[in-house]
């Protein structure tokens, strides 16, 4: 039986002492929850939050690591400079990274292996257009992202990883992919887990659905087979989230 998991992802929000603040708010809200709780949060807050959350369940995941080491990368957040703050889990691939800053398929492959190599719990994102949904492309376009970031990724290391679908229209715009939609596609992904890899490890991995993700369609959501949690923006960053960790 999967652990359902469910991940805040604050994106660009919260100073160090908002994050504190809004850690101690959520820790009694998702307490009693049997789900996995991971707060994913800017790279300045891993510390702080990973203090606030000690004694607690809950773990504390990064947005983003570079695939190198160390060197010349301004800017850039190292797997390990994650790990020794405390951080257990490491958001890939999110659509905005891809948007904004250009990440290809190719780069998120080698971070996946970098996270792996490292110990982080790489969450890897994979995620359609409106468009490419219209166009009845959404599977193949999902398959195609997944194949890519896999590359080189033993069966034994996929089983511990987690798969994030969010349809990027449903990011952000209050949408949401109906029931039935999200399932097919995180069925999807599961068969195509057990091509690459076997049953095992298809049955072990834990894939989770994204993209407006709330109170009130939290529990619709996770109740489906092949839902195993969801990847959470918005709602992360309010108390509106102790109901969907618990749901």
């Amino acid at each position: 039986m999967r652990k359902k998991i469910i991940a805040g992802n604050w994106k660009m929000n919260m100073t160090p002492s908002e994050a504190k603040a809004l850690a101690e708010l959520l820790i009694p809200l998702v307490k009693g929850t049997k789900n996995e709780v991971v707060f994913c949060v800017p790279a300045i807050d891993v510390t702080t939050v990973v203090k606030a959350v000690k004694g607690t369940k809950i773990q504390v995941g990064g947005e983003n690591i570079y695939f190198e080491d160390k060197g010349a990368y301004t800017g850039e957040t190292s797997a390990d400079m994650l790990l020794d703050a405390g951080a257990k889990y490491v958001i890939l691939g999110h659509s905005e990274r891809r948007e904004y800053f250009k990440e290809t398929d190719e780069d998120i492959n080698k971070k996946v292996l970098k996270a792996l190599e490292k110990g982080l719990t790489p969450i890897l994102c994979c995620g359609e257009s409106l468009t490419q949904r219209e166009q009845g492309i959404t599977i193949d376009w999902i398959r195609m992202q997944i194949k890519i970031a896999l590359q080189g990724v033993t069966a034994e290391q996929a089983q511990k990883m987690v798969i994030a679908y969010e349809p990027i229209w449903a990011i952000g715009t209050g949408k949401t992919a109906s029931t039935e939609q999200a399932e097919e596609v995180c069925r999807a992904i599961r068969v195509l887990i057990r091509e690459l890899y076997g049953q095992k490890t298809a049955n072990a991995i834990r894939i989770q659905y994204g993209g407006s993700v709330n109170a009130k369609n939290a529990a619709e959501l996770f109740s489906q087979p092949d839902i195993d949690g969801g990847l959470v923006g918005g709602a992360s960053l309010k108390a509106d989230f102790g109901a969907v960790a618990t749901a």
